[in-house]
């Protein structure tokens, strides 16, 4: 039986070091990539796959593996700026509900939790194709393998044969295999945004000479607030910004960086999103508007560029949005259009609303009070509250967490979080009654639903 290509099956995902990926179904596009993919694997790594050397696919290999039916034979690749990373697939045995799977990750990419991303999401394929069990085969010598199966949570069998262990084991989710993805996501998604909040360098994209302009505005806070890091400014028209030498392109950066802050027209985020992914750039703060907020065809380009930056391993805040703070002394950051640096503090502020988050930091400036972290979401096209509360849950310094919301994204996500997160630090959440019962009458969920999630 042979099923059309299903693009339900793609995936942006986060793996175990705040890192991201985009998986997709094989297609036999991928001819090229995958030979390339293979002529980059270790000896090791090629024959703890196929239980032998075999340096080199042949071309009927390729064609096999590239040629799906994605029903009985199903493949899904994992891609990082434009390269397969991983490979991960199943086969039925005929007549059967049980389909033999195996992966193969970059040895540059392992320990990453690759393997066990493309597990569960191969395992959630099998179960939409009436496949009840897995079975795998491993080379005894292959302790990180055998792990990926060992601590997903499923019931497996074995059975130890000369030179490798053969596992047999349900797909169907049980308590153990839940709570392993559940703590999978919570520590992916936590390490995520911590890598955005604890930069080692910072560049800002579009800092202008003139005083009034964001970018420059950007900088001067960042360096006048004390980063405790290198900041570069980016700007092809300038040798010096704040009498910080300037860079015509953050490709031109000899060092790496971290974080990105963008402050540059529209137009221009596509290209800059680029140099960002070339240069290995972990995450990004886009200042600019003009997306989803001004409508159909800003909403399209938004998606794209979130797409575009999970498919080169990075996360974004924004865009249209005020910027990020880290309060902590050994930080010191301070990515926002806000003057001052509130002291140290044990709340982290979560906010949807720019104009209401100066205000809130003003407050919090004069009364003397303190955070720990502060981020402005604006169009929240990636990072969101649900990310965040992952990440305060085990900050250390963090204590409280406050939240304005004006949407939802997951909302029976963050209703799982907060009750989880609301038993060891209090959540002060204020939430924008409009625009919430605006955004779930969409969703045909009724105010009352979210009165429900504050209770």
């Amino acid at each position: 039986m042979s099923e059309g290509y299903p693009p339900h099956w793609e995936a942006d995902v986060v793996l175990a070091d705040g890192g991201t990926v985009h998986l997709r179904p094989i297609v036999p596009g991928d001819s090229d990539g995958l030979l390339a993919f293979h002529s980059g694997l270790s000896e090791e790594t090629i024959r703890y796959r196929f239980f032998a050397a075999h340096p080199k696919l042949s071309a009927t290999e390729v064609e096999q593996f590239t040629h799906v039916d994605y029903h009985d034979r199903v493949a899904l690749v994992a891609v990082l700026g434009g390269e397969l990373i991983a490979v991960g697939r199943f086969e039925r045995a005929p007549g059967t509900d049980v389909a033999e799977v195996a992966f193969v990750v970059a040895d540059v990419h392992q320990g990453r939790g690759v393997g066990s991303v493309l597990l569960e999401h191969l395992a959630a394929i099998a179960a939409e194709r009436d496949i009840g069990r897995f079975e795998a085969e491993v080379l005894t010598g292959n302790a990180r393998m055998a792990r990926v199966f060992h601590d997903a949570g499923y019931h497996a069998t074995q059975k130890y044969e000369e030179d490798s262990i053969h596992l047999v084991f349900p797909i169907e989710p049980t308590a153990a295999s839940l709570a392993v993805m559940q703590s999978r996501e919570h520590r992916s998604e936590a390490r995520s945004v911590g890598r955005l909040l604890n930069p080692r360098s910072v560049a800002v994209v579009g800092a202008g000479r003139q005083p009034t302009s964001i970018g420059h505005v950007v900088l001067d806070n960042l360096l006048r607030c004390g980063f405790q890091g290198p900041v570069y400014p980016v700007n092809p028209n300038a040798e010096h910004v704040a009498s910080v030498r300037a860079h015509p392109s953050i490709e031109d950066v000899p060092d790496q960086v971290d974080l990105a802050v963008l402050a540059v027209p529209a137009p221009a985020v596509e290209e800059v999103m680029a140099q960002c992914a070339r240069k290995g750039v972990r995450g990004m703060v886009l200042m600019t508007a003009g997306f989803s907020e001004s409508g159909p065809s800003g909403a399209a380009a938004e998606r794209s560029l979130v797409s575009t930056a999970r498919a080169n391993g990075m996360r974004v805040i924004g865009p249209n949005c005020l910027g990020v703070m880290n309060c902590v002394p050994a930080v010191s950051l301070n990515a926002t259009l806000a003057p001052a640096l509130p002291r140290r503090g044990p709340a982290g502020f979560f906010c949807q609303s720019g104009a209401l988050g100066i205000a809130v930091l003003e407050t919090v400036a004069q009364r003397g009070l303190g955070l720990s972290t502060f981020v402005s979401a604006g169009n929240r096209a990636d990072v969101s509250g649900n990310d965040l509360l992952q990440y305060w849950e085990d900050d250390p310094d963090t204590n409280v967490v406050l939240l304005y919301l004006e949407s939802f994204g997951n909302a029976r996500k963050f209703a799982r979080l907060a009750r989880r997160i609301g038993r060891t630090k209090p959540i002060v959440a204020v939430k924008s009654g409009g625009s919430v019962a605006a955004r779930l009458a969409q969703a045909d969920l009724p105010e009352r639903a979210v009165d429900a999630l504050f209770r």
